[in-house]
């Protein structure tokens, strides 16, 4: 007669995946968003009210005090229970109902900012929100040039930031930009209205480099370039505004210059190290560029000359010979 035993494991295994296949299939799934704080129902999918079910958060299974017959109630819910929420039938756990709940809130109004670092060849607008929602957010922009519709080429990275193109140069016509952010929980929008002078800045001047003069304890040479991304300098010049201060004192000194990349402090305290940043802007329109990296540089010092006058050779010749001690001599004696 067979052994029955290896009959019964097969069949309790195969029970056991056929249960965990049940448990695990996909049937009328989807993705619930809400916002923090709200309290929650979810329904079993088709199943009565009065029908036996189990719930499961994250795979675990949620206690039945969560439940009002076969609905499951979530009350002020925050961000950590979102998750994936299953309902099962009886103790068959036949899957019959499952969502992805994503807890969050709707947008705040974003903050839009449009610049001129390139003039002219157009300008950028870039946006943030002030808080995160914590579910996926839809950005439209839209740019009106008096009454002609523009388009805003999106960068790839950074995802939040697109270009537009000047069409007009000298235009006094003003451009509006509106920026809508939309997410399952609702919208919001912020409007730029603004001239096209008004947003020139450009970036930070680049390779900035100070140096001590050679003989001239006050004296610093400072050096720098036009932004690489600034593109017409000769037609579009640009003035300069160093400020520089020894890191012993917080007050800045400060040089307006109305033409070239270079100036020469002559102001400095002699063997104090000091700290040097210049910014740009056109000389006739926009604002001023943000500071460049700041440098740091010490005024030429006199190295310390050596002692060789006449007195002090002496001095030293005395103070070597006092201090010579003549090694001990033996005395030897004869025997008689």
């Amino acid at each position: 007669m067979a052994n029955p035993v290896p009959s019964a494991c097969c069949v309790v295994l195969a029970v056991v995946v056929v249960v965990y296949a049940q448990r695990h299939s996909q049937q009328d799934s989807h993705t619930q968003y809400e916002r923090v704080g709200a309290d929650v129902t979810m329904k079993c999918g088709s199943m009565d009210w009065d029908a036996a079910v189990t719930w499961t958060a994250n795979g675990t299974d949620i206690d039945e005090s969560h439940l009002n017959g076969s609905y499951l109630i979530l009350k002020n819910v925050d961000l950590s229970q979102s998750g994936q929420y299953s309902c099962y039938e009886g103790s068959s756990w036949h899957l019959k109902y499952q969502t992805y709940l994503k807890v969050g809130t709707p947008p705040k109004e974003p903050v839009l900012m449009c610049r001129s670092n390139n003039y002219p060849k157009g300008f950028y607008c870039s946006w943030h929100l002030p808080t995160p929602t914590y579910i996926p957010n839809t950005f439209n922009i839209s740019v009106i040039h008096g009454t002609k519709d523009m388009v805003c080429e999106k960068d790839a990275v950074p995802k939040n930031r697109c270009h537009i193109r000047y069409l007009q140069l000298f235009s006094t016509v003003k451009y509006k930009v509106t920026l809508t952010v939309t997410n399952a929980l609702g919208k919001n929008f912020t409007t730029l209205t603004f001239d096209e002078f008004a947003i020139v800045k450009p970036d930070p001047p680049e390779s900035v480099v100070a140096k001590p003069v050679p003989n001239n304890p006050r004296r610093l040479e400072v050096s720098w370039q036009n932004p690489s991304s600034w593109p017409d300098p000769e037609s579009f010049p640009l003035k300069f505004f160093l400020r520089y201060r020894p890191l012993i004192l917080d007050q800045w000194q400060h040089v307006e210059l109305s033409d070239g990349t270079s100036h020469t402090i002559t102001d400095a305290y002699a063997g104090k190290e000091y700290i040097i940043q210049v910014a740009a802007k056109d000389n006739d329109i926009g604002t001023w560029s943000d500071w460049s990296v700041a440098v740091h540089a010490t005024p030429w010092t006199e190295e310390p000359k050596h002692l060789t006058t006449e007195a002090q050779i002496t001095e030293t010749t005395s103070a070597s010979t006092s201090s010579f001690m003549a090694p001990p001599t033996t005395k030897i004696c004869d025997k008689g």
